[in-house]
């Protein structure tokens, strides 16, 4: 997220940053002003948090003066199997990764509508595509994010709103840095290209798909793996 943000900022965006963490947030849009000089403003949030969505819009299109993109990427995992896998592990994950991104499509449509223009790229994962043993939960929040964001497509598409999915692999993050490096060491492996992702290679592809340029792209998925899953 932090990566996609600042590369905004630096083509002159400004941007809005939500997370559950207030001081982080306001910590990572000051350095966002200092470094780059946009502007940026930062919304404490949950973004399970249907009603509280509806407020983050409303504030950040009044703090930026419009609302032209939509960046959906919050993510948590909380990984059992299938049969140890508790009510409240689904309900979380599910919660944050999918009831989140729909949250957010749901409270800017209407400004984009309005706009006649929008860009939304949604996060998933390529475990939403393939599955992953451990992951019922998040996998499933994953493949959801793509039915949702193809709905949006076919129902945005005739007001000038494009929506895409970013599918990443095994990204070098603080949440995969906690992993056993035999994990890391297996998504090594499977990388034809011989390396993990960074969150640089998600932010590109993200960019892309927000710019003018990919405007007659809608309804896609874009795999960001290093070929993880060919």
């Amino acid at each position: 997220a932090l990566a996609t943000a600042t590369a905004l900022a630096r083509r002159g965006a400004s941007v809005a940053l939500v997370d559950l963490r207030g001081d982080a947030v306001e910590t990572l849009a000051r350095r966002l002003r200092e470094e780059t000089g946009c502007r940026a403003v930062a919304l404490e949030a949950d973004v399970a948090d249907f009603g509280r969505a509806q407020e983050v819009v409303r504030d950040a299109a009044e703090a930026l003066g419009r609302l032209d993109l939509l960046v959906a990427c919050a993510g948590i995992h909380d990984d059992a199997v299938i049969w140890k896998m508790t009510e409240t592990q689904w309900d979380s994950v599910v919660a944050v990764d999918l009831k989140g991104v729909f949250n957010y499509i749901r409270a800017v449509a209407p400004v984009m509508k309005e706009a006649g223009y929008g860009r939304i790229v949604a996060v998933s994962s390529i475990n939403g595509l393939r599955g992953k043993a451990g992951l019922a939960n998040y996998s499933a929040a994953k493949a959801g994010i793509v039915g949702l964001a193809r709905t949006a497509a076919r129902e945005l598409g005739r007001y000038g709103v494009t929506v895409n999915v970013v599918a990443p692999g095994f990204i070098e993050t603080p949440m995969t840095a906690a992993l056993a490096e035999t994990i890391r060491d297996a998504a090594r492996r499977e990388s034809v290209v011989g390396r993990l992702g960074t969150a640089a290679d998600v932010a590109r592809a993200v960019l892309f798909l927000l710019e003018e340029d990919a405007g007659y792209v809608t309804g896609a998925v874009l795999q960001v793996d290093g070929g993880q899953w060919a």
